[in-house]
């Protein structure tokens, strides 16, 4: 009991009196004492979500009513308590938590007992964001990203073009929450901000492998959608890339601190693949309809002429020679910029190697090569419909 204050031994006897011993868990997982919730109380309460006889939605209730403590201490532990039974305990428990109008209302939560409280009462209000996002998206997709399978056979890989463009914006503001935590090294200094920082790298790492899987699938099936699917399908790409350069900064937070960098995935530029010598050239001549692609696709692909060339041209400009039967990937600049092909290096963090497929995501018939590039892709873009209406396409 050492380093336990008075209130919370008082706490944990009235639970023992009760004979909640969930309760009793919930109250020593969360005490004042300033370092992470111990092991085996985590563990006792992610066997308990196990259990048929163990009320799961008491066990919620109660720590969210730890949460509502004055102490910025009990609430940051009560969050990461909350977070690690979301990953590690029964599914049923995030069920439940999805299933709440309200989870954390912790918007204004400060708490001004010293400087130290008002440092991490910022953190805990951002923290707070991510697991009702997280809840939010469970509800929203009957399933915990964080949980999904990846890979060639995961979840993200193999969704219908309808489910994935609902899909990916969930995934996107789940991701985009984690990353407003916005921590730097120097804040990192004490056991409990320590621990929620370390889950929310891991949450990252396998969000962002089924980001990546939720990519490759939207390019896949991009010549199988309809027009206003293809403008969706290019919004959530254009996302993707903007996202990258904050992705690679937290990383880099991960590797200074002290975590191993063979657990820190190293994010290489996406590989790029024939679509995109195309979307580039297309987006920068019809920019009214793709807002400013072009301009994001730049720092990955940088032709040398644009003006009046033809497919095999505009490939070898790039510095690649142009395959039968399509058109090979544009080489990497030296520079090293942030991209999305993390199948390799996710490998020992997710289980289970993820097969790469960048590489031939997308390959364009002989008969199209000799053509003008811009003529071609927009020939290849708006394939469901017919060839009268490309030409007037190009008219415009």
């Amino acid at each position: 009991m050492s380093g336990q204050t008075l209130t919370d031994r008082i706490a944990a006897a009235q639970y023992s009196l009760t004979g909640s011993e969930v309760a009793r868990a919930v109250c020593k997982a969360t005490t004042h004492e300033q370092t992470a919730p111990k092991k085996k109380h985590l563990e006792y309460l992610i066997q308990a979500t196990q259990e048929t006889n163990v009320n799961v939605p008491q066990m919620a209730d109660t720590l969210i009513e730890r949460a509502g403590n004055a102490s910025w201490v009990v609430v940051f532990k009560a969050l990461i308590a909350t977070h690690h039974l979301m990953v590690h305990g029964n599914e049923k428990f995030l069920q439940f938590l999805s299933s709440r109008n309200t989870l954390f209302n912790l918007a204004n939560f400060l708490d001004k007992t010293g400087s130290h409280g008002y440092d991490m009462s910022t953190f805990i209000r951002r923290y707070s964001r991510y697991l009702n996002e997280k809840s939010f998206a469970y509800r929203q997709m009957s399933f915990d990203f964080v949980r999904a399978k990846k890979g060639a056979e995961g979840v993200m890989r193999t969704m219908s073009v309808e489910k994935l463009l609902k899909g990916m914006p969930t995934l996107q503001s789940q991701i985009d929450s984690l990353l407003d935590f916005e921590v730097h090294a120097q804040d990192l200094n004490n056991g409990v901000i320590n621990a929620c920082f370390l889950l929310l790298f891991k949450d990252l790492i396998k969000l962002y492998a089924c980001y990546n899987d939720g990519i490759i699938n939207l390019l896949e099936k991009f010549f199988q959608m309809k027009r206003s699917q293809c403008k969706d399908g290019l919004e959530i790409y254009k996302r993707f890339l903007t996202r990258m350069t904050r992705v690679s900064e937290f990383f880099k937070i991960a590797e200074q601190v002290g975590i191993d960098k063979n657990d820190i995935p190293e994010l290489t530029q996406v590989r790029l693949t024939t679509v995109f010598p195309y979307l580039y050239l297309f987006s920068k001549k019809y920019d009214w309809m793709f807002d400013g692609l072009g301009d994001l696709l730049m720092p990955a692909i940088t032709p040398q002429s644009t003006g009046g060339s033809t497919a095999g041209s505009a490939a070898g400009s790039m510095g690649t020679p142009v395959a039968a039967g399509g058109i090979a990937a544009a080489t990497p600049p030296p520079t090293k910029t942030v991209g999305g092909d993390l199948d390799s290096s996710l490998a020992n963090l997710i289980g289970g190697r993820l097969q790469p497929c960048w590489s031939s995501i997308i390959s364009v018939p002989n008969k199209y090569l000799n053509r003008n590039v811009t003529c071609s892709f927009v020939f290849l873009l708006f394939r469901p419909w017919s060839k009268e209406k490309v030409s007037v396409c190009l008219k415009m």
